[in-house]
């Protein structure tokens, strides 16, 4: 080819080689600031579009397990004031079978129904007190089924409902009325009646304690299921987007390597052309 000072094939060629080197440079330094190979759909459309898919899906878990924490905080507090009602109703029965004693006198007898009483009157503060967020599983409630309902999955479709179990109803019944009556033990047959009752609603109390560590059990198994699976899909996500921090380190160092490479060899082709003077001379 003859010699032009108009057409420089090599600055252009050189030129074009340093673009490219420029914009590689420019994407490695991307996937370096933000650490994903894919950032942006413009990078790879079928992987940014799986990634954005399941982004979607661990933000569905984390309403999920929201829903699941405020479901188990609420049986967690019905349970402490259920164990708090049965250490109680023992205490309860302790006197009672105390007061049950013929031998018994009068102003013992009186004494044991005042410790009675005050203990009834902790039960029933107790069982008003367990509530969270405006909810409570212990105190009678017209709408006693379905009192919490927790998401299980992202679809919305599959609930863990816990039940109201009107533990208020139950320690009534086993003291033997409305709670705003005093308890009276006028004797040993008396007190001996009062036993019998509230042996039959300790075992209530007892069975509906049960039913609440079932309860929170579920929600505590469903919680940790929910956290594997968003770490899994996060996992996953990495796998798919994520770059390789250590290769792209040492991309980085070549690429610059040709970088200043490429602005030397620009430099030489350009004064190529003025080579061209020295055939006039």
């Amino acid at each position: 080819m003859g010699f032009s000072v108009n057409t420089n094939i090599g600055a252009m060629a050189a030129l074009q080689s340093l673009s490219e080197t420029n914009k590689g440079l420019a994407t490695t330094q991307s996937r370096i600031n933000t650490g994903l190979d894919v950032n942006s759909t413009k990078d790879d459309s079928a992987r940014y579009t799986i990634a954005q898919k399941l982004r979607g899906d661990v933000g569905g878990l984390k309403a999920v397990n929201s829903s699941l924490s405020r479901a188990k905080s609420t049986v967690d507090v019905a349970v402490a004031g259920a164990e708090q009602v049965s250490d109680l109703m023992n205490q309860m029965k302790s006197k009672v079978t105390e007061a049950s004693d013929g031998g018994l006198d009068t102003e013992s007898r009186t004494a044991i129904t005042a410790d009675l009483n005050a203990l009834r009157k902790q039960v029933n503060s107790i069982i008003g007190s367990s509530e969270f967020n405006g909810t409570n599983l212990l105190k009678t409630d017209a709408t006693a089924t379905g009192k919490v309902s927790a998401l299980m999955s992202t679809s919305g479709t599959s609930t863990l409902d816990v039940a109201n179990i009107d533990l208020e109803a139950a320690f009534d019944t086993a003291v033997g009325g409305d709670a705003s009556v005093d308890i009276v033990l006028a004797d040993a047959a008396a007190a001996t009646t009062l036993k019998g009752t509230l042996e039959a609603g300790f075992k209530v109390v007892s069975q509906k304690l049960s039913t609440l560590g079932s309860a929170s059990r579920q929600i505590d198994g469903q919680i940790g299921f929910v956290s594997k699976l968003s770490d899994s899909i996060e996992g996953g996500i990495g796998n798919l987007v994520d770059a390789d921090l250590a290769k792209e380190s040492a991309k980085l160092q070549a690429l610059q390597v040709k970088q200043q490479l490429g602005v030397q060899a620009l430099s030489i082709a350009n004064q190529a052309p003025q080579s061209i003077t020295s055939l006039f001379r």
